[in-house]
């Protein structure tokens, strides 16, 4: 069984629309400091945009899990 983590990042723009970047792998023990902290530098910086809509607020965060098992049904 394959286990897979993602840290989702929730975030509103200027129009009020929510927008989410995710991240693969994110380092074991990450804490909610820290994810507030990268959260509000994308946000002060202006990193990312959606279709020219700017990020202005931090909406939440969570490292999500996914287990994944394959079969060999050949």
């Amino acid at each position: 069984m394959e286990t897979k983590k993602r840290l989702v990042m929730s975030f509103k723009t200027n129009l009020g629309k929510k927008v989410s970047i995710s991240v693969d792998e994110p380092k074991d023990g990450i804490n909610q400091g820290e994810i507030k902290a990268a959260m509000q530098t994308i946000v002060a910086k202006g990193i990312f945009t959606d279709n020219g809509d700017d990020l202005t607020t931090c909406v939440d965060a969570k490292v999500v899990e996914t287990n994944t098992e394959a079969f060999d049904l050949a």
